[in-house]
């Protein structure tokens, strides 16, 4: 059986995000095209930055490991070919103020967009294999205080806390495809997860099986 060792893991890892960033202008646009119209926020009428400037922004923070709000804010001032972009506090500002609903809502929007321009071709099919799964984000080490319901324990028994996310992707033979998230939070059930996100799917794609 062949094995990859460490270091050519994480090269190959490497060479896969510098194909990703080779390609960010390109994705970006794609993005910008498909998904965009389907996100939005109330930022007033005396906004002077274009909406699609912040989505953007986000779509750049997305591309590259671990870049924080306002470090990348202003990287992308000089790899942006926009006249005005918005500062990294604003953008967080912004982003806070959406809630989850709200996100998955767009996100859902956004999604069904992307199912649309997929399935014109033959790599996509609108029935298939779907699995859930729950992903956490790095250890969360400052204070939890009225957080403690949605900042929980690892999936591993550790004393470290951490967000959890519930996912539904499209798994098998179909086009990789992340249909629906959801936060998980203290006291949440299996079953109530599952229904959830199931729900959602079964309104994008025909659900042969989880």
């Amino acid at each position: 059986m062949n094995t990859l060792s460490r270091s050519e893991t994480e090269q190959e890892s490497t060479i896969g995000e510098q194909t990703v960033l080779d390609r960010a202008e390109e994705i970006s646009d794609h993005v910008g095209r498909i998904a965009y119209p389907a996100f939005s926020f109330d930022r007033g009428a005396s906004c002077e930055i274009h909406e699609n400037a912040f989505w953007d922004l986000q779509t750049y923070l997305g591309l590259r490991d671990g870049l924080a709000a306002n470090e990348g804010a202003r990287s992308f001032v000089h790899e942006s070919r926009r006249e005005r972009t918005p500062l990294g506090h604003t953008h967080r500002e912004h982003i806070r103020d959406l809630s989850v609903d709200e996100i998955r809502e767009m996100y859902q929007a956004a999604i069904q967009r992307l199912i649309n321009r997929t399935s014109e071709s033959d790599a996509f099919h609108r029935a298939g294999i779907v699995e859930i799964d729950t992903t956490e984000a790095d250890p969360f080490t400052s204070d939890r205080t009225g957080h403690k319901d949605e900042i929980i324990g690892t999936k591993e028994k550790t004393d470290e806390s951490a967000y959890q996310w519930a996912t539904i992707q499209l798994v098998g033979n179909a086009v990789p495809l992340i249909l629906d998230a959801r936060p998980v939070r203290k006291g949440d059930s299996r079953l109530e997860i599952v229904e959830d996100l199931l729900d959602s799917a079964e309104d994008l794609v025909h659900v042969d099986n989880v």
